[in-house]
């Protein structure tokens, strides 16, 4: 497998059954540019074909799973090649939502793939990377994890839904997506948003064990079980509502809310505007207790 600038791959567990990719850019908390999302649906696709690999492993390496989507992508993104403006340097949605259906798209292989996927939690699975960890089969985190979408508070919606309606309640999905707030890993498993929570230092001996118990059988044999699953979900309307829920990611990039988000982030920077923004929120949760 070919060497990827943002990601490690690597095989753990009986006889090299599980796959693991890594996350690779613990200097930004392992933030999804668009260079990022392109190589993991590379790798995707290599080892839905590699008969070998009966499980998948996606973590983060470094402090965090993901702190969420690059908010300050490189020149060299290609994501940028869809284009957002006109020649008034006018926003055009449908370039925005053009772009955002690119990501949607890797999301959804992620989904839909015929191989078991474990999503490997901690630190922080912060919006995107809270997007990105609730699309696979299976989710563990630290017992500390911060979970949660706050890009709900100005930046946009979560464009896949964080599939939330359909792993959780919805008086607390609705909660999480009015507030934007973090749940710990432990709140997580309790309400259903993931399988197991674990402490920190037992993470990636357990997360480890988990997918080899599960890799027993055939590559074949698990994606047959998978796709028989997934259908359920998928006939209950999960294509089309993480196409819904994208187009209105789109649409929530011209609200009142989101217009101040980005002149602060002009006028004051990246780092002040999550201040205003995370700063307005704080405290006011005193309703839990």
């Amino acid at each position: 497998m070919a060497d990827y600038e943002n990601l490690l791959i690597d095989r753990v567990g009986t006889d090299g059954r599980v796959a693991r990719i890594t996350l690779n850019r613990p200097e930004k908390l392992n933030a999804l540019s668009g260079d990022l999302y392109r190589e993991l649906n590379d790798v995707l696709h290599d080892l839905e074909a590699d008969h070998s690999a009966r499980v998948i492993i996606l973590r983060g390496a470094g402090r965090a799973f993901s702190a969420g989507y690059d908010l300050t992508p490189s020149r060299s993104d290609k994501n940028r090649r869809y284009t957002t403006q006109d020649d008034k340097n006018r926003t055009l949605m449908m370039g925005i939502r053009t772009s955002m259906q690119v990501i949607t798209d890797v999301q959804m292989y992620f989904w839909n793939m015929a191989k078991i996927t474990i999503a490997q939690l901690h630190g922080y699975a912060a919006a995107g990377g809270c997007e990105l960890a609730m699309m696979a089969d299976l989710v563990v985190a630290a017992d500390d994890c911060r979970i949660g979408h706050p890009g709900h508070r100005g930046l946009g919606v979560a464009r896949n839904g964080v599939i939330w309606p359909l792993v959780i309640g919805m008086r607390k999905a609705k909660e999480l997506s009015y507030t934007g707030e973090y749940i710990s890993g432990a709140e997580a498993e309790e309400i259903g948003m993931i399988n197991y929570a674990w402490p920190e230092a037992e993470l990636e001996d357990r997360t480890i064990a988990f997918a080899d118990r599960l890799g027993i059988m055939s590559a074949d044999h698990l994606a047959i079980l998978k796709v028989n699953m997934n259908r359920f979900y998928e006939n209950m309307g999960i294509y089309s509502s993480v196409r819904s829920s994208t187009e209105h990611d789109a649409m929530a990039q011209f609200t009142e809310y989101s217009f101040e988000w980005r002149d602060r982030v002009m006028e004051d920077g990246l780092k002040d505007a999550l201040k205003w923004r995370d700063g307005a929120h704080d405290g006011k949760d005193s309703y839990k207790k």
